[in-house]
């Protein structure tokens, strides 16, 4: 946090400062790197034998309305990486998952 800090800020004893303010942060402490699970060992995903036999998708939300229109969904073949684009309305995942 310092560190970060530091770009933007300066005062005697700065260091001193933040770091006995981190030490007294409930939130802090509860993120500590000690405190987290390590996570596994990558895992590659399975390459695809067909076109579309994999796919991944995502979601661009947050767009100027257009036509009733604010979100495009992105549907992209991993094996050619050739996408999809559909333009929907406002989403939510009982929308798309329901």
């Amino acid at each position: 946090m310092y560190h970060d800090l530091k770009r933007y800020y300066h005062w005697v004893g700065m260091k001193r400062d933040v770091v006995d303010w981190v030490s007294k942060c409930n939130t802090c402490s509860l993120v500590k790197a000690e405190h987290q699970v390590a996570g596994g060992l990558l895992l590659s995903l399975p390459i695809p034998e067909w076109k579309w036999d994999r796919i991944t998708m995502d979601f661009v939300v947050g767009l100027p309305i257009w036509r009733t229109y604010d979100t495009i969904c992105v549907i992209m073949d991993r094996l050619t990486k050739s996408a999809n684009f559909l333009t929907i309305k406002k989403i939510d995942g009982a929308a798309v998952f329901g």
